[in-house]
């Protein structure tokens, strides 16, 4: 026990200086619960405000598609480059090395393939198993417009609710389908219905046309998703566009994965995102590291 009559008067009030409390930096999160807050803080960096996710869970529903038939060898050097993986708990388990620390965004929709009607999803992971491999968040796949709209709206909103209240935020991912238009308005009408029902931070892709109306329109995070490959100063031109235009950065996976030179591409897209670099000095960038990495074949 303390001897009480040893404790010395404190002094140091600091009558002064008001106490300050700090201000979280994500657009509509200020209110969350802390542990929420710290999540998303691990996700997104606190100095940019914006986030490198990398995308490697198409396998859930499309298999081994090309760069992503070996985890172990073509994926895990590109880890340490991104702010955050997203990815199956199989994957994680099964691959992905306990001594990682970087952040974690768990797939836990899923039920259908490429073979059946992709909207027909349903919650695949609990949220004990989401807390049990410590995920920063939780990605749903939203089908607005789609087949089974309702039933993956619901599965988000299921999801909010779960993770609200273990302080595990959602990410809800917005799916277009084969016939739908990527238009504007459809991007508008997607991200807000995700934000109004409870989504933490969206997932979506990026249109040349009124794309900074999707995101001042959103009053959460936006993640401008990287979509199919294409040339990499066309991708790094897109990831550009998108946070200039209020994106809070991307999640890119086979822009990546399958570029020439994947890790020098991730360190460009890394430049772009956090460091407001253009797309031509960032594509300078990738052509160095990429001659440097094959010199070190």
């Amino acid at each position: 026990m303390p001897d009480v009559n040893e404790i010395k008067e404190a002094k140091k009030f600091h009558t002064d200086v008001p106490y300050k409390t700090e201000g979280f930096f994500l657009k509509g999160s200020n209110s969350l619960d802390w542990g929420m807050k710290n999540r998303l803080a691990r996700i997104f960096n606190p100095k940019s405000g914006r986030t490198v996710m990398l995308a490697i869970d198409h396998g859930y529903f499309q298999g081994p598609t090309t760069g992503l038939e070996r985890i172990d060898i073509n994926i895990l050097p590109l880890a340490p480059y991104a702010d955050t993986l997203m990815l199956t708990r199989g994957i994680l388990r099964s691959t992905v090395p306990p001594s990682f620390t970087k952040s974690i965004v768990l797939r836990v929709s899923g039920g259908t393939s490429i073979l059946k009607e992709l909207s027909n999803e349903a919650i695949a992971v609990g949220i004990e198993e989401s807390i049990r491999l410590n995920a920063c968040a939780m990605a749903v796949q939203v089908f607005i417009g789609g087949e089974y709209e309702k039933e993956s709206i619901i599965n988000m909103t299921r999801m909010v609710d779960m993770g609200t209240r273990y302080g595990i935020p959602t990410l809800a991912v917005t799916a277009v389908g084969r016939n739908m238009n990527r238009d504007v308005r459809y991007f508008r009408l997607a991200t807000r219905i995700c934000a109004e029902l409870g989504a933490h931070y969206i997932k979506t892709y990026y249109i040349e046309d009124g794309f900074e109306t999707v995101t001042s329109s959103c009053p959460v995070p936006i993640v401008m998703a990287g979509g199919k490959k294409i040339p990499e100063l066309d991708a790094l031109t897109m990831a550009y566009r998108a946070v200039q235009e209020g994106a809070s950065g991307v999640d890119m996976g086979r822009n990546i994965f399958q570029s020439e030179s994947p890790i020098a591409m991730i360190q460009a897209v890394g430049a772009v995102v956090h460091d407001n670099e253009t797309p031509e000095k960032a594509f300078e960038l990738y052509n160095t590291l990429k001659n440097r990495n094959t010199l070190a074949l």
